[in-house]
């Protein structure tokens, strides 16, 4: 059975939130815990222990100070400590610890829809730096295998995922239902702390689903933030790959904080599109 610290640390990743993985490495005379002991930092918890009493709370404090370091050096520190002289503790040894900091991808995305569009995307993103949350609601929607990147949640009704995703998650939605896409926008639409929400079909959709927002509650800023065609301009293909690539790119763009290109009349069509 692995140690419980990988599960803590995977859960902690999974969630969108940086933690710090604090290890004793070695140990001189006496220590309250063994070289190996390891515990898991958050800002806002602790899991495991590396023993208690003052070196646990000089670690817990190193370790946040480190996760508070906006744009800092993460790479992995040692830290050493005299039980006695240094902290008080009766125990009196020498002990060397290890803080490593573990940030989760920057880049997350939440795709709604496992047609044809939905895999390709899935697959291109695959390929770069990001966490992917793949959610359909149909029973049979994930029957191969996944990239690692990928975490795939059968949601029914898929519009319910909406509230579980981190804050910056990019959003894009591509089911097999025009009442399920526009369920999903209604709710992603509202959440500011998402940066892009887009939706795919053409404009004549985007238009449709505009006027009927204001009746499921949506603000007219918030509906505003709908992206629809998705994808960059130009690429006119109308092959699942293209789209995904052309979405992919836009995402990234977003992402980087580069402007993507106001899109006000489709430039992708695909084959079905609504």
């Amino acid at each position: 059975m692995p140690p419980p610290w990988i599960a803590d640390l995977a859960a902690a990743l999974a969630a969108g939130h940086p933690a710090a993985l604090v290890g004793i490495v070695e140990v001189e005379g006496s220590s309250p815990r063994e070289a190996g002991a390891k515990m898991v930092v958050e800002e806002d918890a602790v899991h495991g222990s590396i023993g208690g009493g003052r070196l646990e709370w000089e670690a817990i404090a190193l370790a946040r100070a480190r996760l508070a370091e906006a744009g800092g050096d993460d790479a992995p520190r040692l830290h050493e400590f005299l039980l006695g002289p240094d902290l008080g503790q009766c125990c009196g040894g020498h002990v060397r610890l290890l803080i490593e900091i573990v940030r989760p991808e920057s880049l997350r995305v939440a795709v709604f829809g496992a047609g044809h569009v939905g895999r390709a995307l899935v697959r291109v993103l695959a390929e770069v730096p990001c966490r992917i949350r793949w959610i359909d609601g149909r029973e049979d929607a994930f029957a191969e295998p996944l990239p690692a990147a990928v975490t795939a949640l059968r949601a029914d009704p898929p519009d319910a995922a909406v509230a579980a995703l981190p804050p910056g998650t990019m959003v894009v939605v591509m089911t097999h239902s025009h009442d399920l896409d526009f369920a999903i926008i209604a709710r992603a639409l509202p959440r500011a702390d998402l940066p892009f929400v887009g939706l795919i079909g053409s404009a004549t959709k985007r238009a449709r689903f505009l006027h009927r927002l204001p009746a499921a509650g949506v603000a007219a800023e918030a509906a505003a933030r709908l992206v629809c065609p998705i994808g960059l301009p130009g690429v006119g293909a109308k092959h699942p790959g293209a789209i995904a690539i052309a979405t992919a790119a836009q995402i990234l763009a977003c992402a980087s904080r580069a402007p993507a290109p106001a899109r006000s009349a489709p430039a992708i069509a695909p084959h079905g599109s609504r």
